[in-house]
């Protein structure tokens, strides 16, 4: 387990995980995009409720996604049903 060195709105926070260091400062500056379009948007919120925000925009996104993902591979199960009862 490796630990990687990320700023985040200026503040430098120490990650320790597994996944490989490039995609971990791939996310935190994904984290930090988000605050900062927060932040511009709304110049006086707390880095709380900043916080708070970006956490529900991108559960929603990841929401968003799945719900598409789920959508696309029942649409592949009925096609492959769909084609495979042409060969029987």
């Amino acid at each position: 387990m490796g630990s990687v060195e990320v700023y985040i709105l200026g503040q430098k926070y120490t990650i320790k995980g597994d996944a490989p260091e490039q995609y971990i400062r791939k996310l935190a500056s994904y984290v930090d995009e988000k605050l900062k379009e927060v932040h511009s948007s709304i110049p006086n919120i707390t880095p709380v409720k900043a916080s708070i925000l970006v956490a529900l925009n991108i559960a929603d996104e990841l929401f968003r996604i799945k719900n598409e993902n789920e959508s696309l591979t029942k649409f592949i199960k009925d096609k492959t049903n769909t084609l495979t009862a042409l060969f029987d």
